[in-house]
């Protein structure tokens, strides 16, 4: 069978092909032929003794798995590509598939289709906090806060084909004040078709339905009603989604009724950018707006918008920081014809909480200057005097904590090892004398494990020094030398899967140091962790 090489494939540790000691490029028979020699070693109906036979249960399954996985067509190529998280994550492939694209293509979306199943059977929430905050209101004698605002927004799955979404807000400024609830059952159609019912009640209180369908794989036609409840107006919207490229789309929104209006929009997202403009046309009205985000790390971002219109004018810029794995902060600097103004963003999963901070209603120079420098300068400080101690502290002790854990996971790795190593013993003695009478080769000390600690052992005489980070090998090599006195191991595979191994220094390069002698001379040889190991060899000879 013929698999092209991928670069997930070289990335792979491929730890099943060398549990049983064979290429990648193995064929079907050469799995069998591998799968019954190692079965012959680690059959538990050989030992009588109840440890030894647990020992072999437990390795006896092992190679039993690897077998079952590289026997089987599809799932070997399940696994060539995405290794065992493809194959235990549940995702299965029917026999049509052959081609490796479609392979791929499957099965990514299977696992898009799976991600979805779990996240649509749980309930979700979103909802945001708004709190206006105005100084020169403060310094006239009134109170510092102008208005509040929330929302909340709970999304339920009532089955595969059926979605509720449940939301309200309200709002006041000064004495007065506003409420509105909504509700929106969503229909699924078909794969390519849904229908959705609205319904609000409050200032604008209205009902209504829309429909959305694929036109073709890029574009999306939505089409919708609304009645409202309170003078009878009918309002009837139209939409367009286009799929321009791979990371943008642009949309055209037709509206009739009270609020006539059309607008013309476009957005682009890729890993390190997002961008967006709309261009919207009204009966009574006309504005324009675009924004710019560009990610400058994983967790730090930086964004530009502007707004103008008949009724607005306004220019933003700021940055924001990704604080957890689910909290982002962000600070923003708006200035515009309503003042100058700051704005704080915190958001965490689907909950937001927003501050706007307006400085000043009038464009004055120096409170314009001073309102931009002055959170950058703070910035700074906070960011050396507080942010960063605290992050240093932190990365401290999760350093900690993931030491203690590979700790453990590194002490259960050795105990397995050892015992896989137990039962390779009376073989691997045989083996090695017969080698040492008609002077063959004979693996005298072989170490595998961290490359600083195998360098730091200098001429490798005491090896007690950093045992901590090499595991002793010479069992399982002296078991794998064959009768015509060779030792191979096959390059692209990370030598931890062998049967006898496992990472004693996990996170760090790792080389296998082997002492031999052949033909009575002594030999020395150092290889990197995926190399191919070939033995004996003149230019091993000391």
């Amino acid at each position: 069978m013929n698999r092209p090489s991928t670069q997930s494939e070289e990335a792979s540790e491929k730890e099943l092909y060398a549990l049983l000691h064979i290429s990648p490029e193995a064929s079907d028979e050469e799995i069998r032929r591998a799968y019954r020699q190692w079965a012959q070693i680690y059959h538990p109906d050989k030992y009588q003794d109840h440890q030894l036979k647990d020992i072999a249960t437990e390795n006896f399954q092992r190679i039993r798995e690897a077998y079952e996985v590289l026997t089987d067509e599809y799932k070997r190529q399940i696994y060539d590509i995405y290794g065992m998280e493809g194959l235990t994550s549940g995702l299965e492939l029917g026999p049509k598939l052959s081609k490796l694209d479609e392979i791929k293509e499957e099965l990514e979306k299977l696992r898009r289709q799976k991600a979805e199943e779990k996240q649509s059977a749980h309930m979700r929430t979103s909802g945001s906090l708004l709190a206006n905050i105005s100084l020169p209101q403060y310094l006239e004698g009134g109170g510092v806060l102008r208005g509040m605002a929330m929302s909340t927004d709970i999304q339920s799955q009532l089955s595969k084909r059926n979605t509720i979404a449940i939301g309200g807000n309200l709002a006041v400024t000064g004495n007065s004040g506003t409420a509105a609830a909504s509700a929106l059952l969503r229909h699924q159609l078909s794969s390519v078709s849904s229908v959705e019912v609205i319904a609000t009640a409050g200032l604008r209180a209205l009902i209504g339905v829309q429909t959305s369908r694929h036109l073709s794989i890029h574009s999306t036609s939505t089409v919708g009603i609304a009645v409202s409840l309170r003078d009878g107006s009918v309002n009837l919207s139209n939409a367009w989604t286009r799929q321009l490229s791979e990371t943008a789309t642009g949309n055209i929104q037709l509206v009739l009724g009270t609020e006539s209006n059309i607008a013309v929009g476009w957005q682009k997202k890729d890993e390190k950018t997002s961008a967006s403009g709309e261009l919207k046309f009204g009966s009574n009205s006309f504005g324009a707006s675009a924004h710019y985000t560009r990610w400058f790390s994983s967790k730090s971002h930086g964004r530009v918008a502007g707004r103008v219109g008949s009724t607005d004018l306004e220019f933003e810029i700021g940055c924001g920081r990704r604080i957890s794995n689910f909290s982002t902060l962000r600070m923003m600097y708006a200035i515009g014809i309503q003042g100058i103004s700051w704005r704080f963003e915190l958001l965490r999963g689907g909950q937001k909480l927003i501050i706007p901070v307006l400085l000043s209603r009038e464009l004055n120079l120096m409170m314009a200057v001073g309102a931009l420098v002055t959170p950058s300068s703070l910035y700074v400080l906070l960011k050396k005097y507080v942010a960063k101690p605290y992050y240093l502290r932190k990365e401290k002790q999760k350093s900690l904590e993931n030491k203690e854990k590979s700790a453990t996971q590194v002490m259960e790795a050795r105990a397995a090892a050892a015992k896989a190593q137990k039962l390779l013993e009376n073989v691997s003695n045989r083996k090695r004398s017969k080698q040492a009478e008609n002077g063959g080769l004979v693996i005298e000390r072989a170490l595998y494990g961290s490359s600083k600690a195998i360098k730091k052992m200098g001429e490798i005489t005491d090896p007690d020094s950093v045992e901590s980070q090499v595991l002793e090998v010479a069992v399982p090599l002296n078991f794998l030398v064959n009768d015509a006195g060779q030792l191979k191991l096959h390059g692209g595979i990370k030598k931890s899967g062998i049967m006898g191994f496992c990472d004693p220094s996990p996170g760090d390069p790792k080389q296998l140091f082997v002492e031999y002698t052949f033909n009575r001379l002594q030999h020395r040889a150092l290889f990197n962790d995926l190399a191919e190991v070939i033995i004996p060899d003149e230019d091993h000879r000391l």
